[in-house]
């Protein structure tokens, strides 16, 4: 059973960071390619960030490129979301999600795993 739990949501002011952090219990981290997807209230989920299994590539969404920086630590089955500076534009529900896909996972469906998601409000 993998189980993936995200923590580090809150409300924040517009300006602020904020980290995510998506914890893998499985012990097989590293098999995974990792993206974190949001979801804002009224529209539908996108992939803002994602990286490879060994850090080698990562990708991000217009929206976020050159504020957010994924990067993950396989020793600790832990992928992060570093978001700065923050807009009201990025309040959503963050979720993270894991995928065995061994090409680059660029849609929704190619993520087997999901966490329960957490919210990031940003305050104008």
């Amino acid at each position: 059973q993998v189980s993936l739990v995200e923590s580090g949501g809150g409300l924040v002011q517009v300006g602020d960071s904020l980290t995510l952090s998506c914890v893998v219990f499985d012990g097989t981290f590293r098999k995974y390619q990792m993206a974190w997807i949001r979801q804002a209230s009224g529209k539908e989920r996108e992939i803002v960030a994602r990286i490879s299994r060994g850090s080698y590539r990562s990708y991000y969404s217009t929206s976020v490129e050159g504020r957010f920086t994924i990067y993950r630590d396989n020793a600790k089955n832990t992928v992060y979301l570093h978001m700065s500076p923050l807009e009201p534009e990025d309040t959503a529900v963050y979720y993270c999600a894991a995928s065995q896909q061994f090409d680059p996972a660029t849609h929704l469906s190619a993520y087997e795993y999901w966490g329960q998601g957490t919210q990031v409000t940003v305050s104008s």
